[in-house]
């Protein structure tokens, strides 16, 4: 029963908010993007529906090189994304790292991380 204008709203806005993500990272122009994690809260293996895979499309089709940290999932790749589950492996060949949600595992290299986790909390 909701007005369908509202509902385009709201696809044009994460539309808007999705490309305004990949613009800032592109715009960095990093070799390698890493992409800690496409869950979209801390302890889910749900992903399928995440924000953050339309971002890995944006920033792959922009031609920017990007690998996935995602120990659940145990193929060697990800929509045409390079799997790398070894975290310090990872953290190490990532110019710049997207996390949906801040962890502490990050710490380390927090001055390459992006992410929209402002107050650093699910």
């Amino acid at each position: 029963g909701v007005p369908q204008n509202i509902i385009t709203a709201i696809v044009e806005s994460n539309d808007t908010r999705k490309d305004f993500i990949a613009k800032q990272i592109v715009e960095r122009k990093p070799k390698i993007v890493g992409i800690y994690r496409l869950s979209m809260k801390r302890g889910s293996d749900n992903f399928r529906q995440s924000s953050i895979i339309d971002i890995l499309k944006r920033i792959k089709d922009s031609g920017i090189n990007v690998i996935v940290y995602e120990p659940s999932i145990k193929n060697k790749e990800f929509l045409g994304a390079e799997i790398v589950n070894n975290l310090n492996e990872f953290k190490q060949i990532s110019d710049l790292v997207l996390a949906n949600r801040f962890n502490e595992e990050l710490n380390d290299i927090a001055e390459k991380v992006y992410t929209r986790d402002l107050f650093f909390r699910d």
